[in-house]
């Protein structure tokens, strides 16, 4: 078998989306001849954790570690609240930030270059040169965010020659929460260098879609391979249908995805239509910016919330199979066009009706089209929103409301690995 290491920041206990691809990946890829060896850090600052995770890992598969000196933790001392969030992604409005978040984001941004898992490079590639010598390693893919670990690849290449595929699960320079940095000139433009260079030394690159595919042809000639995110075979309790009309967003709910025409749609439905107000409730499960909760309020609809919180992926599952719709929100942007949520796969599967929101020529808009898992709508198109809505608890007033999915199976995860194993021969 094919011998590959694979550097990621991400691994069980960590929760949240970051983890499943590639943990995805580890547990197949064995079935198309090649054999995963992984490299995490020892002591991360996962910022979310989900121990049932680590049922997931694969019995026998070599897990590598060494420690890692963590800025985030030494962040925890003056306010543990604020850092987590800002290592989850969720970054306050720009003028509600208080004075050490405005610190914290500068500090980031411009003095851990590409970010704050930037120290864990030189002893990794320390470590893993003389690993690579002495176990006969075929290949080496680093997967980023954080990007950093991109450059422990590049320089195990540089120094050994092996082949190197670097995975983009979000783009870098671009991805939307990169202006929130407060960046210098020369900040922002040495990102901008490591990341051309990143991608001029890589063998190829892997990236989830279309657009980025597109995005990163104009930086580097590299092959560019498309491998989007995926659903896997969840064994887990199927819960009865909520008997309320429920209105589920799972994942994080960040400031930029506050989509005020769902909440005006939604106000108007509960002054309009009967019985709705009497039915509706809006499940946020995950982490909710202040910001949403705020304007939540603005249009009178906290009375109908019920705030979950962060749930295991286990739960979450459930919640998605148990929900009468799904929300799906990416923020209106030209820059986010090519982010694909990866709970969208596990939405599709859910067999409930997906209502996404989000940018125009937006990559997921497609995808929900092509495999009739829901609508997509804009976030100047309100008419839609609430006319989707409307059809949507009419239908569930009748035990009527379902999707008939097509197209699916190219989205396992199992298929998704054949895909990368292919590569890698």
């Amino acid at each position: 078998m094919k011998k590959v290491l694979i550097i990621t920041y991400y691994w069980p206990p960590a929760g949240g989306p970051g983890v499943q691809r590639w943990l995805k990946f580890v547990k197949y890829l064995p079935e198309f001849g090649v054999e995963p060896i992984v490299y995490i850090p020892e002591n991360p600052t996962y910022p979310l954790q989900d121990a049932k995770l680590l049922d997931e890992v694969p019995q026998g598969v070599t897990v590598l570690q060494k420690k890692i000196t963590e800025p985030y933790a030494w962040a925890s001392v003056f306010s543990k609240n604020k850092t987590k969030k800002i290592s989850s992604g969720i970054i306050p409005n720009k003028k509600k930030q208080s004075f050490l978040e405005r610190l914290m984001l500068w500090t980031r941004g411009n003095l851990f270059i590409p970010d704050a898992r930037v120290l864990w490079v030189k002893p990794s590639v320390a470590y893993l040169q003389r690993y690579i010598k002495e176990n006969g390693i075929d290949t080496v893919i680093t997967t980023g965010p954080p990007h950093s670990l991109h450059l422990i690849g590049m320089h195990l290449k540089e120094q050994t020659g092996i082949r190197w595929v670097a995975d983009f699960r979000d783009p870098w320079t671009t991805i939307g929460y990169h202006k929130a940095l407060k960046l210098s000139d020369y900040a922002a433009q040495k990102h901008k260098d490591l990341e051309r260079k990143v991608m001029q030394e890589a063998d190829f690159l892997l990236v989830t879609s279309r657009t980025t595919q597109k995005e990163f042809e104009a930086i580097t000639s590299k092959p560019i391979h498309v491998i989007t995110n995926g659903y896997d075979v969840e064994n887990v309790t199927r819960l009865p249908l909520d008997e309320k009309f429920s209105l589920a967003h799972i994942g994080s709910f960040l400031s930029e995805r506050n989509p005020r025409i769902l909440w005006k749609a939604l106000s108007e439905l509960i002054k309009e239509e009967p019985g709705f107000k009497d039915h509706f409730e809006l499940k946020l499960i995950g982490a909710t910016s202040q910001e949403v909760l705020e304007t939540i309020e603005e249009f009178r609809l906290s009375p109908y919330v019920n705030n979950l919180g962060y749930v295991s992926h286990q739960e979450a599952v459930q919640q998605q199979r148990s929900s009468q719709v799904l929300l799906l929100v990416e923020i209106d942007s030209e820059e986010t066009k090519s982010i694909i949520p990866g709970k969208l796969f596990e939405y599709m599967v859910s067999e409930r009706p997906i209502l996404a929101i989000g940018p125009e020529d937006a990559d997921f808009a497609g995808i929900i089209k092509q495999t009739n898992t829901g609508v997509f709508a804009l976030y100047d198109n309100k008419d839609l929103v609430k006319e989707t809505l409307l059809s949507y608890y009419r239908l569930y007033l009748t035990q009527n409301l379902k999707v008939y999915p097509v197209g699916l199976q190219q989205y396992s995860r199992r298929n998704l690995t054949k895909q990368l194993a292919d590569l890698l021969k």
